[in-house]
């Protein structure tokens, strides 16, 4: 069965769990060890299964855990070249860390994972394309400011993404962020915004996605019902109907112990 288990989604931390038939793998490890660790536990994940970390890009807000829970757990970490340097560079991993750069795609056990380029003011931010032993398929395509044509290709070839529906514009124009935070936000090197990722989904819909998980939306500039009613209502013109035609759900802050079947 597969499955992604959100077990943090923020500008404060980022992971999730997606499992196939036997076996798992954290994208992000965001937080802190100890909390990581709790938020499996209240999932009632074993750690055993998880069988590697792949990181999206260098930035604490996905990485904070990985240094002590990679070596506690014996775990590989794969990320692009650029990502591992500068992981490696700001001391984020353990120095005998067992850091793989995945060029394209790798397998491990019954799943294969594909890097997805994205556009973010990071080394050399990607996302994730997963299949499983069962022929199921998700891919996690967050912090972009913008879809790129890889990234689009491996959204419409998933039964279920997790996505990146970051912001409201004008929450964020007339928020508190400096200006140069802002304008960071808004660049083709920032973060999708509501609209942005309302207006791809009845393409990946008509593609055969099923399942939604919007993701890594702003504390300060967006809410779980704005992110929610933006996709829904673009979903709605096209005549889709939610619980019919498909599920959609926003990544908590903190696991609430949801998960997605896809």
């Amino acid at each position: 069965m597969a499955k992604i288990v959100p077990l943090f989604s923020s500008s404060r931390g980022n992971s999730y769990y997606i499992s196939g038939n036997n076996e798992a793998i954290l994208v992000d490890a965001g937080k802190n060890c100890k909390q990581l660790e709790l938020s499996l536990l209240q999932n009632e994940i074993d750690t055993k299964t998880i069988k590697a970390v792949f990181v999206t890009h260098e930035h604490t807000d996905h990485c904070s855990a990985l240094k002590v829970f990679a070596k506690r757990y014996d775990l590989p970490i794969y990320a692009t070249r650029g990502t591992l340097d500068a992981l490696v560079k700001g001391e984020k991993v353990d120095k005998n860390a067992k850091l793989f750069a995945i060029e394209n795609e790798v397998v491990l056990g019954d799943m294969r994972i594909k890097r997805v380029s994205t556009s973010h003011d990071a080394s050399e931010s990607c996302g994730y394309y997963i299949e499983t032993a069962d022929n199921r398929k998700c891919s996690v395509v967050t912090d972009t400011g913008f879809l790129t044509a890889d990234a689009l290709t491996a959204l419409k070839n998933s039964n279920a993404v997790v996505i990146e529906s970051n912001h409201d514009v004008e929450m964020l124009k007339n928020g508190p962020y400096p200006f140069i935070l802002k304008k960071r936000v808004l660049s083709p090197t920032g973060h999708l915004s509501n609209v942005d990722c309302a207006k791809v989904l009845p393409l990946l819909l008509e593609s055969g996605v099923t399942r939604f998980v919007l993701s890594h939306l702003s504390q300060e500039n967006n809410t779980p019902r704005i992110a929610l009613d933006t996709s829904v209502a673009v979903l709605n013109s096209f005549g889709a109907v939610r619980e019919n035609d498909y599920t959609i759900m926003t990544a908590p802050v903190e696991t609430n112990g949801k998960s997605v079947i896809f």
